[in-house]
């Protein structure tokens, strides 16, 4: 008996239906694998958790929005590489919620960005972009400068992310009761800059 196709494209229940079990069907082949590949959900050799300074950068990071001209992704191919470095693998991002890979690539990929320019590069460039990059269309940011840290919050982002990670740093836990204890001081009265700065300055040190 043949299956009549126009049966489920005439109605619209069915059609909605099927195309639910197709999409969850797919998403279990393709996701489910990747649950349970250690090179997915465990942390690359190297890769260290972010400081209190560090998690409030990337937090300014998400904030300002500058994932959506700079990706941290970086594709296996010949010309990304080349430019950019290794190219990037999941166990580099186990501890990013939400990661920052994307496929919007405006300015270059930050991925490897860390070391790469000094932290006065870095200052310059946010303030004023075409001061060192004289084509650059990135808009400035001098209010980082200006804003401060009262670190109220870092200790609890700190928590999340232990609690999220239990014993996923070598064995242990991301951080210390007293490294959360002391994450208010850690960035207490540090500028938004100077944080930004910090997160930018660990990008890519695991691999090379």
């Amino acid at each position: 008996m043949k299956f009549n196709h126009e049966i489920v494209e005439k109605n619209i229940g069915l059609l909605a239906i099927f195309t639910v079990i197709a999409i969850s069907f797919g998403s279990l082949v393709e996701i489910t694998p990747l649950i349970f590949q250690k090179d997915t959900t465990e942390p690359v050799e190297g890769l260290k958790p972010y400081s209190a300074l560090q998690i409030e950068g990337r937090d300014i990071y998400v904030r300002e929005g500058c994932y959506n001209c700079h990706s941290q992704m970086i594709r296996p191919l010949r010309a990304e590489t080349e430019r950019y470095g290794h190219y990037s693998v999941a166990g580099e991002s186990v501890w990013d919620h939400p990661f920052q890979w994307g496929s919007k690539r405006t300015g270059p990929d930050l991925a490897r960005v860390g070391g790469r320019y000094s932290d006065k590069w870095h200052e310059v460039h946010l303030i004023d972009p075409r001061a060192v990059v004289p084509q650059s269309n990135m808009p400035a940011f001098p209010w980082l400068a200006e804003n401060t840290l009262d670190g109220k919050l870092t200790g609890d982002k700190m928590t999340i992310l232990r609690n999220l990670h239990k014993g996923g740093y070598k064995g242990n836990d991301l951080y210390t009761d007293e490294e959360i204890a002391g994450a208010q001081k850690a960035v207490e009265g540090k500028t938004e800059l100077e944080a930004l700065i910090a997160y930018l300055q660990s990008l890519g040190h695991a691999l090379k």
